[in-house]
């Protein structure tokens, strides 16, 4: 399951999207939130990628 954030962030010249991904832990079951910050036409490829 993965989750787009909305929060769009800009630092000078360059714009930046926050992206949240929910990844479900092999050995309990529980869900954690990994986080990037990264171009608004990467954050696809990253959700997709396991």
């Amino acid at each position: 399951m993965a989750k787009k954030s909305v929060a769009s962030l800009q630092t000078g010249s360059k714009r930046l999207t926050k992206a949240i991904k929910m990844v479900k832990s092999e050995k309990t079951g529980a869900y954690t939130f990994v986080e990037s910050i990264m171009a608004p036409d990467q954050v696809n490829d990253w959700l997709n990628k396991k």
